[in-house]
C-alpha cells in the first residue's frame, strides 16, 4: 500500500491508497489507524479503488485538541474524498468508523454508494467494559501510567487483563494491545478520551443511530460481525438488520470483534459480492422528504 499525505484545514491527513476502480473507502476503529486494514486491502485493490485514511487523532494523522465528534469526522471524510477526486464511494465502517460511516451517508447521502458496517458501534447500548471504563472521571490520568512503557514491557501481564474481558490470542488481542500502545504519546491519548467520551459513558454506548436506521433503506446496506464478539456484541447486528429493509447480515464464525483480520479473504468475498449484486444508491430527495415526514 502506499500511504500517503494530505493537509487539510492545516492539518496533516494520512491515508493509504491502493488499486484502480469503483472506490472503497475503509473507516478504522477508535485507537485504529488505516494499518488495520492491511491484509484485506489487497483483495480489494484488485478491481477497485481503495482509500484507507487515518482519522484525526489516530495513527500518523495530525492530534489537534479540536472537534472529535461523529460529525466532525464525517466532515473529515468528505473533504478528504473532494480532495482527491471522489465524488461518492462504498462507505465501510469498523467498530467507531461504523458509526462514523452511518454519519456520513445521513449528512451526505449522495457521496454514499453503499453503507457496510462491520461491528458497528451505535446500534445498541452494550460495549467492552473496558471502554466503559476508560470513559470514568480521572482515567486520563490513569492512561498515561497503564501505557507507559515500564507496563508495556510487561506485556504478559497486560495481555492478561486484556484476555479477562474476552479477547481471545488472535486480532482481537493483537489490535486492542496495538491500540493501547499508541496512547503513550499524549496527544493520541487526549483524542482518544474526547472521541470516546463523546460516544461513551460509563453505561454503555450513549449515541444510537436506532432511531434513524430507517432511513438507511434508501442505501444498499450490508452488516458483517464476528460471532465472538467480546467488544459489542452480535445481537446488535441481528437487531439492526431488522430494522433496516432489504440489509444484508454476515456472521463469520468463529471470528471476533476484528473479522476481517480473523478471515480478510472471506470478508473480502462478501464485500465484493454485495458490491457486485447491488446497484450503487443515487439520493433521491423526494423519497427521503417522505421518510421523515413518515418517521419511519
Amino acid at each position: 500500500m502506499s500511504a500517503e499525505r494530505i493537509t487539510l484545514h492545516g492539518h496533516d491527513v494520512h491515508y493509504r491508497r491502493e488499486g484502480w476502480g469503483p472506490p472503497i473507502l475503509l473507516i478504522h476503529g477508535v485507537t485504529g489507524s488505516s494499518e488495520t486494514w492491511e491484509d484485506v486491502i489487497p483483495f480489494l485493490s484488485e478491481r477497485h479503488t481503495v482509500i484507507a485514511p487515518d482519522l484525526l487523532g489516530h495513527g500518523d494523522s495530525a492530534k489537534p485538541r479540536g472537534d472529535y465528534s461523529l460529525g466532525a469526522y464525517a466532515s473529515g471524510i468528505r473533504d478528504l474524498m473532494q480532495a482527491l477526486g471522489h465524488e461518492s464511494a462504498t462507505v465501510v465502517g469498523h467498530s467507531l468508523g461504523g458509526g462514523v460511516a452511518m454519519q456520513f451517508a445521513y449528512q451526505f447521502p449522495e457521496m454514499c454508494q453503499r453503507l457496510v458496517l462491520v461491528s458497528s458501534g451505535g446500534l445498541g447500548r452494550e460495549v467492552s467494559i473496558f471502554l466503559r471504563a476508560a470513559t470514568l472521571p480521572g482515567s486520563e490520568w490513569v492512561l498515561p501510567l497503564l501505557a507507559s512503557n515500564g507496563v508495556l514491557s510487561a506485556g504478559g501481564r497486560l495481555g492478561g487483563v486484556l484476555r479477562s474481558i474476552g479477547l481471545r490470542a488472535g486480532p482481537d488481542l493483537s489490535e486492542m494491545w496495538k491500540g493501547f500502545s499508541s496512547l503513550g504519546d499524549s496527544e493520541a491519548r487526549q483524542a482518544f478520551i474526547y472521541t470516546l467520551r463523546g460516544i461513551v459513558d460509563p453505561g454503555g454506548q450513549r449515541v444510537s443511530a436506532r432511531d434513524r436506521l430507517y432511513l438507511a433503506q434508501t442505501v444498499p446496506t450490508l452488516l458483517v460481525w464476528g460471532e465472538r464478539d467480546p467488544i459489542i456484541p452480535v445481537t446488535h447486528g441481528y437487531s439492526a438488520q431488522k430494522q433496516v429493509k432489504h440489509s444484508r447480515l454476515e456472521v463469520i464464525e468463529d471470528a471476533g470483534h476484528f473479522p476481517y483480520r480473523d478471515n480478510p479473504r472471506r470478508f473480502a468475498g462478501i464485500l465484493s459480492d454485495f458490491i457486485d449484486t447491488t446497484q450503487p444508491a443515487e439520493a433521491d430527495w423526494d423519497h427521503l422528504r417522505e421518510l421523515l415526514r413518515g418517521g419511519g
